[in-house]
This record gives C-alpha cells, sequence and structure tokens, in this order.
C-alpha cells in the first residue's frame, strides 16, 4: 500500500513507524494510530517522499510538534510525515539573521537568538510548537507575532516542488498565514532579528517563561489557547464569566489556571474534547452572543454546525 513511500524512506534512511499512535505525537496526547509515520530527515528526503507519497496514490498529512492539533481517536488512515528532530537544524545566516528548518522546536529557536545576541524572539519563549507549525499559523504571544520577523519562508508543495515566499507573499496576520490556504508545507524560514545585550534578552526571556508558568496549565496536555480571540474580547475571560472554569467532560477540562485552555485532566479521549469545546461554545453564545472559532485545529468531524 505504501511501497514506493517506504523504499524513499529506506534510501533517505528515514524513520518509519507503522500503527503510530498520534498521542505521543501531539501535545493533547490523545489521539489514535496513524496507518505509517515518517520522519523525513533532509528537504531532498522529503521531495522523495512526497513524489513517492503521489506514486503510491496517497495524500500524507504533515505535522510539526502536534502542539496545535486535535487527533480523533479512531486515529488517521493513511500516512503522516512528522517534521521532527530530524528535520531540525537552526543555523546563523549573517547580517543577524537565522535560518531554521521547519522541526526545530521555537524554544530552541529562542535559545539560539540569545546565544547570538539577537533580540525580537523573547515574546515566543515557551510556545511548544515546531517553527513550521509556528509560520503556519503566525504564531505570536504578548503582543508579538513570528511573521513580524520574517525575511523568506521556503517550502514545498506535494509534488515535491520547491519555492519560496517573502512575508508579503505569506500574508501574515493574526494567528493566519496565506500557509493555511495552500498546498504548501514550510521547510525552513530565515528571520531577521536585532543585536542587542544578551542578558537584557535573557531577563525578558525569563520574564515571559514565567508569566507563563504563573497563568497556563503547562503540567497538563492542552493544545495551548483553544479557542481564537473574538474581536473585542478575550475568550478566556468569556469563559470564566459562564462560570465554566474547572468544568469537566469525561477526562478533559476547562483549566482552573486559565479558563482559556481545555486540558488533558485525566486521561482524555478525543472525544472528551470535543464534547466540552461544543459546551463551552454552546454556553458562551448563549451567555454573551459570542461565538468561540477554534484555534485547535482539529481533524475529522466536529459536534457543532460552523
Amino acid at each position: 500500500m505504501f511501497e514506493s513511500i517506504l523504499n524513499a524512506a529506506e534510501q533517505y534512511g528515514c524513520k518509519t513507524e507503522t500503527n503510530a499512535p498520534m498521542s505521543q505525537y501531539t501535545t493533547f496526547r490523545v489521539g489514535g494510530p496513524v496507518d505509517l509515520l515518517v520522519e523525513p530527515n533532509s528537504v531532498d528526503a522529503l521531495e522523495a517522499l512526497l513524489k513517492a507519497a503521489k506514486q503510491d496514490g496517497v495524500r500524507p498529512m504533515v505535522i510539526g510538534k502536534g502542539s496545535n492539533l486535535l487527533v480523533p481517536d479512531e486515529g488517521l488512515r493513511g500516512v503522516v510525515f512528522h517534521m521532527g528532530d530530524d528535520f531540525s537544524d537552526v543555523s546563523y545566516a549573517g547580517n543577524d539573521m537565522i535560518k531554521a528548518q521547519a522541526g526545530a522546536t521555537v524554544i530552541r529557536l529562542c535559545r539560539f537568538a540569545l546565544e547570538y545576541s539577537l533580540t525580537g524572539l523573547e515574546f515566543a519563549f515557551g510556545i511548544p510548537g515546531s517553527v513550521g507549525g509556528a509560520i503556519y499559523m503566525n504564531a505570536g504571544a504578548y503582543g508579538g507575532e513570528i511573521g513580524d520577523y520574517v525575511v523568506a519562508v521556503n517550502h514545498i508543495d506535494y509534488d515535491g516542488n520547491r519555492g519560496s515566499w517573502s512575508p508579503r507573499q505569506a500574508g501574515f496576520s493574526y494567528r493566519h498565514s496565506n500557509y493555511m490556504e495552500n498546498d504548501l508545507i514550510v521547510t525552513s524560514v530565515v528571520l531577521q532579528l536585532d543585536k542587542a545585550n544578551p542578558e537584557a534578552i535573557k531577563m525578558k526571556m525569563d520574564n515571559f517563561m514565567e508569566r507563563r508558568k504563573a497563568k497556563q496549565p503547562l503540567e497538563y496536555g492542552s493544545a495551548g489557547s483553544t479557542f481564537k480571540r473574538p474581536e473585542g474580547y478575550f475568550a478566556g475571560a468569556l469563559i470564566e464569566q459562564s462560570g465554566l472554569k474547572g468544568k469537566q467532560i469525561g477526562g478533559a477540562q476547562v483549566s482552573e489556571k486559565h479558563a482559556g485552555f481545555v486540558i488533558n485532566k485525566d486521561n482524555a479521549t478525543a472525544k472528551d474534547v470535543l464534547d466540552l469545546m461544543a459546551f463551552i461554545r454552546e454556553t458562551v453564545q448563549n451567555d454573551h452572543g459570542v461565538t468561540l472559532e477554534p484555534e485547535v485545529r482539529i481533524l475529522g468531524d466536529v459536534p457543532w454546525n460552523s
């Protein structure tokens, strides 16, 4: 069924896993198995794997750290390409620029910037995702967004053709980039930063991390902020005003530390999470007349009409 993909993976020395439990590849720690998971280890390998997938008549799903994903309990049919540690080079590109592959963690990118006394990314220290995922959704926090620092994004399409976009072509806006509407896979990004005092950079990074630890339930599985910020409101505040802090369905709970987070409190299933999200949406809609839109990327069916 996946003969060409497996041959390409072997040729390029890429790791493979059959019936891979997706709960181990997402920060929510839920989700059933995928038929085949492959770890590309270079752009050349990824190109070969994509061409092989086309030969096999398979459309692979590409993920990073899975920090914004909710995978259904029944799992996924087909193939997942996991951009992980084998696709995570970070290097200094000269003139206060950094190049990072899609599988590198945002935390590692921030630490690398500190190593070179480069400022700009302190806000992102503690964001749990990969660089590719951060570009895909223009990840941000505390008033900063990664798109503000992008010089170029390199990508590949599902036919194996490579290309790159400028920040304007990438169309960064709040929790959005044009990659969401295009069949392109981010492979790496070049970021322009500024020289600064490393002690001042580290102080900012530590400050943001302390704020995260104080306000966010980092000790539990989650996908970060569950809902997007509605215009003129804060999702967490609306949920809290509806009295839903601590609300639990199955093993999924509205965090008692921050109502904007649905957490995996006790061996939650994907169904528990979705049922709780549906309950939150309905309650907030009834109480405040505001429709909450998921920030988490839900694979499979949702229990509400969008």
